[in-house]
């Protein structure tokens, strides 16, 4: 047997610089490159927090308080990034309780924080108004006021969504399809007819919003239900508004869809400025267990006039409200 030199022993005794990397543990500030930079604070806002970071040029950052805290946790639900396409229908029993002040509302909230434009469909069997609380009546009429019924003549030629975008309305990044505004073809849209709409805005559109109109019985309905993703159930700020949302919520859960009813979310809206002389813990007894989540609109006129919704002339409150609507009805898109 030959015997190895000294420098072949050495060689094969001496451990490479990749064994010795392999078997020492990391150190920290290789395995966590992070540790590089020192995490900064968010800067605050408003509020004490934010009056003492301006006067001392950020040099002292508390960082955000609870409210900021709140409302940047909002805003991540809100965003979330989905995959695939989804529906949430609005619907209530009883008109004039704010349905489509509602829809509008959470479509605009949508379109400011997510990165990709939702649609908003009206599909109210009465000569719905969606796209004229959106956009106000005025402009509405001076454009081209086409709506769903002309979406469906031509819906076979339309493949793409520079095709579609002729037959919707913007309000921003909210796009809209416009509600049959003619008496007599408005009760016409069918279940099928419905989901051949719903088919087409899904190819494009990661969520959408359908205002359905009053009542749970007519001719589309099936189709809305068979095709959403979860509900937002709208109420009148009274015990009657909330006996009525409790009445659809169990109608659903007879009719084949309880697990809608389940994760469906209440929306009770202060239109009359009533709320003061309301037992609002009665409403939340009468509704608890029976929806996944309640939340509460206050009066605010630039949502109670009936006409032209923009989150800009509405009230703080009012626009939280609808922030926590967007981020639940997302939170709902498992």
């Amino acid at each position: 047997m030959a015997i190895p030199s000294a420098a072949q022993a050495f060689r094969r005794a001496r451990p490479t610089v990749a064994n010795t990397i392999a078997e020492s543990p990391m150190p920290d500030f290789i395995t966590s490159p992070g540790l590089f930079v020192k995490e900064q604070k968010l800067r605050p806002v408003g509020g004490l927090r934010g009056a003492i970071y301006s006067m001392t040029g950020g040099a002292v950052n508390m960082g955000p308080g609870l409210k900021q805290r709140q409302e940047e946790e909002l805003g991540r639900r809100i965003s979330r990034q989905l995959q695939g396409s989804y529906n949430t229908a609005v619907l209530s029993l009883k008109g004039g309780i704010g349905k489509t002040s509602t829809t509008v509302g959470v479509g605009l909230t949508l379109a400011e924080y997510r990165g990709d434009a939702p649609c908003a469909i009206d599909a109210n069997p009465d000569s719905g108004d969606l796209v004229e609380r959106a956009l106000g009546e005025g402009i509405y009429q001076q454009s081209s006021p086409r709506t769903i019924t002309d979406l469906l003549k031509n819906i076979e030629s339309i493949e793409s969504l520079t095709a579609l975008s002729r037959y919707m309305h913007h309000a921003g990044r909210l796009h809209l399809i416009a509600g049959e505004q003619d008496p007599e073809v408005s009760d016409s849209l069918t279940a099928e007819e419905y989901l051949r709409i719903r088919k087409l805005v899904s190819a494009y559109y990661s969520v959408a919003l359908t205002d359905c109109g009053t009542g749970v019985t007519h001719n589309a309905m099936s189709g809305i239900l068979q095709s959403a993703d979860n509900l937002v159930i709208a109420a009148g700020y009274a015990v009657s508004g909330a006996k009525r949302a409790r009445s659809t919520l169990q109608w659903l859960a007879s009719h084949g869809y309880e697990e809608l009813a389940r994760n469906a979310i209440v929306v009770i809206t202060d239109k009359d400025e009533i709320s003061s002389r309301v037992d609002k813990q009665a409403i939340q007894e009468h509704l608890a267990g029976i929806c996944r989540e309640l939340i509460a609109v206050p009066h605010d006129r630039g949502v109670a006039d009936g006409d032209l919704v923009t989150l800009d002339v509405l009230k703080s409150e009012t626009r939280r409200a609808y922030r926590e609507i967007a981020a639940a009805i997302v939170d709902g898109y498992r």
